[in-house]
């Protein structure tokens, strides 16, 4: 039999005014809790609204959305701008959603904008809800995944070649003369990103013969003054290093305050390479060296990747994942402005 949503209603213990209200994204005049039960019983009744069932038989509403895991990150920005260019020449328009890392609430926007009807979906996932990953997979939704990889299941995928990143950032640290090289990362663990700049890390210090050193690999919380800390902590460790690699553009302004409460001098007394080219990055004294990511390419793919599965043309996609390759850009902060 068709479910209804009175079926959906009932269940949940709701009216339907409440599960109408939740279908169409209207979420303030509930609790999360409301919105969690209801999502769930939704997908558990695999209810789909006659508007929406239409629409996937029918209709196409040119509407794509993303969604990423913290907005707040600077290197995101250019992201967009690629991905919004690109939805715009094809003729798409863009919703965009903030995680915040937190996987139920990716579910919760995973959910909403396909009742939304949109054409397809573009993630950069938390992880966290590989499951519903499988399901969309399985339901032949279009959705590109985003800078980080998903290793188990087969998935388009547009990310950057992190091991390569990080590789050269320590070898360069490596020919300015610096041997005791620290790295910082934040959570969480089992992100690709982080997975894969601590592997290039490693692979650059055993290249060069130095011993892995793990009171030199500083995972540090995001909350604020943790960086800090944790870089006071090992300027004063008998273990100083004389080289830090940070592995966030948000996390390199934390580092360099807590060099400055040292009052240590880069780079005279230590070397500093950050990850993502930002505006602000040449202007810091001294000018920082960074891993450029191409963001606005990766942007542009990614969305170009999604329209063709939208429009059936899977055959003009070369690759089902698109690794795109960092290069360093290099100022002074490591006591070379120039190419080795």
């Amino acid at each position: 039999m068709k479910v209804t949503i009175s079926d959906v209603a009932k269940k949940a213990s709701v009216s339907k005014s409440t599960v109408s209200r939740i279908i169409n994204g209207n979420h303030e005049q509930n609790t999360q809790e409301t919105v969690n039960k209801v999502l769930k019983v939704i997908e558990e009744l695999d209810y789909k609204p006659n508007a929406l069932a239409r629409s996937l038989k029918s209709t196409k509403t040119n509407v794509i959305g993303i969604i990423l895991s913290k907005l707040q990150n600077q290197f995101w920005s250019s992201v967009l701008e690629g991905v919004e260019d690109t939805c715009r020449s094809y003729g798409y328009n863009l919703m965009i959603c903030n995680s915040n890392e937190d996987g139920q609430l990716e579910e919760e926007h995973i959910r909403s904008l396909q009742m939304h009807q949109l054409d397809g979906l573009i993630i950069n996932p938390t992880l966290k809800n590989k499951l519903l990953y499988k399901k969309l997979t399985d339901n032949k939704f279009p959705f590109i995944l985003m800078n980080r990889k998903l290793y188990d299941q087969d998935v388009h995928m547009v990310t950057v070649d992190n091991i390569k990143g990080a590789r050269v950032a320590i070898e360069h640290l490596i020919q300015t003369g610096r041997r005791k090289i620290a790295i910082f990362l934040y959570p969480p663990a089992e992100i690709s990103p982080r997975l894969e700049r601590l592997e290039g890390y490693k692979q650059a210090l055993i290249k060069n013969g130095i011993k892995v050193n793990q009171s030199l690999i500083q995972i540090v919380g995001e909350e604020a003054g943790e960086v800090e800390e944790a870089v006071k902590r090992l300027l004063n460790s008998p273990d100083r290093p004389d080289a830090i690699f940070s592995t966030n553009n948000m996390m390199t302004l934390s580092i360099l305050e807590g060099i400055k409460s040292q009052q240590i001098m880069v780079p005279q007394d230590l070397g500093l390479i950050g990850y993502d080219e930002t505006v602000w990055a040449k202007h810091l004294n001294p000018p920082l060296t960074t891993v450029n990511q191409p963001s606005y390419e990766m942007g542009t793919i990614a969305a170009k990747k999604l329209i063709y599965l939208i429009e059936g043309k899977e055959d003009q996609m070369a690759e089902k994942v698109v690794s795109l390759e960092p290069n360093l850009i290099i100022r002074k902060s490591c006591g070379a402005d120039k190419s080795y």
